[in-house]
């Protein structure tokens, strides 16, 4: 039996502020990222990156958290760039 919906990771480029994401986007996997872009603005990048692409799936609730770690950053006078999946094509 696979658990994929439960794996999730990320890697963090510190001189960039490139946060690159994989897996299943849960509330709680939000929250681990949520806790590295804080980091890396904190650290004073004014712009992170957050690179969902090869995220395969999300509950609403981490996207929810996403939308509200934009809120939070943008009202410290930063920016969260969100790079996400491409759906599937429709036709």
């Amino acid at each position: 039996m696979t658990h994929e919906k439960s794996a999730f990771s990320e890697q963090v480029d510190g001189r960039s502020g490139v946060v690159r994401a994989r897996g299943h986007l849960s509330v709680q996997a939000a929250d681990l990222l949520s806790g590295t872009v804080a980091t890396l603005h904190r650290d004073g990048h004014e712009r992170v990156v957050l690179d969902l692409q090869a995220v395969h799936g999300t509950d609403d609730a981490g996207l929810l958290a996403l939308d509200q770690l934009q809120s939070v950053i943008a009202a410290r006078g930063g920016k969260v760039v969100v790079l996400a999946p491409r759906g599937p094509a429709e036709g």
